[in-house]
């Protein structure tokens, strides 16, 4: 069951969801808009390998905006630190955003009870489209589970980040 506009309020002012900074001008009929951190990470390199830690540039986005381009694929994060330990959170782009041609968060939209951090948001555009930091790119629904809760997130590899995180695949045993 999806929590309302309404229940997402409450639920932040009893602690059961976590958001820094929060601000109910942000609400939506069925979620909150996130914004855009000031960082971005650029893969820089035209052929990546999942078994080598990808070659990348960081990016500070200006407040004159920076212009994503088609062809790579940007790693951004939330402005907000966003999670709970009650509901499970559900990242996705915002519809006016899609419209601009601005792919965002395709494979990854899930997050996990238990976690509250700065979100990794994957970013791919399809024409050169100016993105700047703070500006509304996403939505987070919360989501009510049923069943046992008793296993958290709480010993993942990409939890309690601030910034944009680059796959940690490249770790894995093969």
């Amino acid at each position: 069951m999806i929590l309302t506009k309404l229940e997402i309020d409450k639920q932040v002012k009893k602690k059961n969801i976590n958001i820094t900074p929060y601000s109910s001008t942000l609400l939506n009929p069925n979620s909150y808009n996130y914004r855009l951190g000031h960082t971005l990470i650029e893969f820089d390199q035209i052929q990546i390998d999942a078994h080598q830690k990808p070659k990348t540039k960081i990016i500070h986005i200006p407040p004159t905006g920076y212009v994503l381009q088609p062809g790579k694929l940007y790693l951004g994060s939330t402005f907000e630190k966003i999670g709970s330990k009650k509901f499970v959170t559900q990242l996705i782009g915002r519809s006016s955003i899609g419209r601009l041609g601005l792919f965002l968060q395709i494979t990854a939209p899930l997050g996990h009870v238990g976690t509250y951090h700065s979100w990794t948001l994957e970013l791919h555009t399809v024409q050169p489209l100016r993105v700047y930091p703070l500006m509304k790119i996403g939505q987070v629904t919360f989501w009510k589970t049923k069943g046992n809760r008793k296993i958290n997130y709480v010993n993942g590899e990409y939890k309690n980040y601030q910034r944009p995180q680059i796959s940690k695949f490249y770790k894995e045993v093969l």
